[in-house]
């Protein structure tokens, strides 16, 4: 792969010994292009001064053996970053870890970044390029909307920035779902008209050929199955997407669309989006995994701060920006208020305390805590700003303290793990 690659054992062909442009070997580089001699005593016999000179060179040959390796390694990362940045690919040691979207071969970090709320609406374009630019210089490569956020405006601040970003389209992911684009009837549900139509009125936002996944986003009882799944086959058949999935469907309806698919070889969902924090647990950790072992279907969740509930910001009220004091989230403000949340707001309290324990924040554990399953491919993170992106971006390092004892301690302070039901047995 490379050209004129130096050669381990001596000089690369064709190098020179000295002046401009000259190539070494590591060996030479480093003095080490001779091998040690060993001196004997009389009659060919090692005295007890040669003992301890050929001992002394024997660590000396091991030493120099370590720091060849060592700078092999260095040269071969050098010239892969050289060939990289003539290739317009750069290497960075981001952090990030990525796993398989559902049991397909598609690769995505485990976080990603959402749009709801944020672009087009509680944030500046300014701050949404921000955000999405640190996203993708720590490795996050997965970038989720829908045709509803801010009525369209979030697929067009997304669209926006990745035009004027210049990203290579191979190196990141782009999501939207399809359910309400519109005020009219037929701008609404999954209908193959609107699943088709809203996809393209999604595109020409986002200013893309193509949508790596297109979501469901919810189910539709006005809309047979079969109808579904054939528009999100043909919209892939189309290359408007390569990949179709759900959100908010229940286990029934994404085996009843699974089931459609091979009947009638047309294309399954291969991820459902599904809420996952601290108080919303039975779907992802009894349902979901029941559904990726039998058909592949992968898990991407989302507010894992629950609206923001587990970072501590409304133990003490509802501050003037939050979300909760949008008009538009009046319902987050009553949950608050209820005798639920208010339990809720209570055991929040002594998660905190367990966060300083682990000297991290009550959101770095919180999101930690819902990477911990290998069975969900991606967290979707939203934020209104730099400084949370870094400091969510962080849980990731938290993910390895989270051994089985502190798991069990979570779960008893949060009294809440699903538990599978054992089927009775009729006699």
């Amino acid at each position: 792969m490379f050209v004129g690659r130096t050669s381990v054992a001596g000089p690369a062909v064709g190098s020179c010994t000295g002046g401009k442009g000259a190539r070494f070997s590591v060996e030479e580089l480093y003095g080490f292009t001779k091998k040690p001699k060993v001196t004997r005593g009389h009659c060919g016999k090692a005295d007890k001064t040669d003992s301890k000179k050929e001992t002394k060179e024997k660590g000396e040959s091991v030493l120099a053996s370590h720091i060849l390796e060592a700078a092999r390694r260095v040269m071969e990362q050098r010239r892969l970053e050289i060939y990289l940045k003539e290739c317009d690919v750069t290497m960075e040691e981001s952090g990030m870890a990525y796993r398989n979207l559902g049991k397909s071969g598609l690769r995505v970090s485990c976080l990603g970044l959402g749009t709801w709320v944020t672009f087009g609406s509680q944030i500046s374009d300014e701050m949404a390029e921000s955000v999405m630019t640190l996203a993708y210089d720590n490795g996050i490569n997965l970038f989720d909307t829908a045709e509803v956020y801010a009525s369209g405006r979030a697929e067009t601040t997304l669209g926006n920035i990745l035009k004027k970003k210049g990203w290579r389209r191979s190196s990141y992911v782009v999501t939207t779902k399809i359910y309400w684009g519109g005020h009219a009837e037929t701008e609404r549900g999954l209908s193959r008209k609107h699943i088709i139509e809203g996809l393209r009125g999604s595109l020409a936002r986002l200013q893309l050929e193509y949508v790596d996944i297109v979501f469901a986003n919810r189910s539709d009882i006005n809309a047979p199955m079969e109808e579904i799944v054939r528009a999100m086959t043909f919209v892939i058949d189309q290359g408007m997407a390569m990949y179709w999935g759900t959100s908010r469907w229940n286990a029934v309806e994404i085996m009843e669309a699974y089931s459609i698919a091979r009947q009638f070889n047309l294309v399954p969902p291969v991820c459902e989006q599904a809420e996952y924090h601290y108080f919303q647990r039975e779907k992802v950790e009894l349902h979901l995994p029941e559904l990726y072992h039998k058909i592949g279907v992968g898990a991407m969740t989302w507010s894992p701060l629950a609206c923001g509930i587990l970072t501590g910001k409304y133990n003490n009220g509802v501050p003037e920006r939050s979300r909760a004091a949008m008009k538009a989230y009046t319902w987050l403000k009553e949950r608050l208020y209820s005798d639920e949340g208010k339990q809720q707001l209570r055991k929040v309290k002594e998660l905190h305390l367990l966060a300083d324990r682990l000297n991290c924040t009550p959101a770095q554990l919180a999101i930690a805590w819902c990477l911990r399953s290998q069975g969900i491919s991606s967290v979707l993170l939203g934020v209104s700003n730099t400084e949370q992106l870094l400091e969510n971006i962080n849980s990731i390092k938290v993910l390895l303290q989270l051994t089985p004892p502190l798991v069990t301690e979570i779960d008893t302070l949060l009294g809440n793990k699903p538990q599978k039901h054992k089927k009775e047995v009729s006699c």
